[in-house]
């Protein structure tokens, strides 16, 4: 899977997660609301040790695309510290233009997705965000379920 489609799947984790919220008060950003729904099983699999190391290298790379994303940090337990309170800032990159936060966690989560698809698979990694989201279909593939992720742009 290329960056563009872990790009693609992460802004279609975050429609998901930002319709979810509509039906309830939520207190934490669609962002924030994926990392902790990722962090879970991801700390099962690699440990919290691992999932640091994972993350830390997802926020190294995204950082390079989003400078915002410097005022984030990861907490002990994996859970990332500053992601709500970057709040209207805008990255200014010669290259991309300006780039939002809710872009910014686009770029962290699908270079997360990235990494995750190099290190265990394709398989395991749809297989990780089926559990997490389970009426979800990812990249195409279904697997038993009748709900596709909306995907705006």
């Amino acid at each position: 899977m290329t960056l563009p489609a872990s790009r693609h799947l992460a802004r279609s984790l975050l429609t998901y997660e930002a319709a979810a919220g509509k039906n309830s008060e939520p207190t934490e950003s669609a962002p924030s609301r994926v990392f902790e729904k990722l962090r879970r099983p991801l700390c099962a699999l690699a440990g919290v040790a691992g999932f640091r190391s994972l993350l830390s290298r997802a926020l190294t790379l995204a950082r390079a695309e989003a400078p915002s994303l410097s005022a984030v940090e990861i907490a002990a337990d994996g859970s990332l510290q500053g992601l709500d309170e970057l709040g209207p800032q805008i990255d200014k990159d010669k290259d991309r233009g300006q780039v939002n936060t809710n872009e910014a966690g686009a770029i962290l989560i699908a270079n997360l997705i990235g990494l995750l698809l190099t290190f265990i698979g394709e398989a395991v990694t749809f297989r990780m965000l089926q559990d997490v989201w389970p009426e979800a279909v990812f990249d195409g593939r279904d697997y038993g379920k009748d709900r596709k992720l909306e995907h705006t742009r």
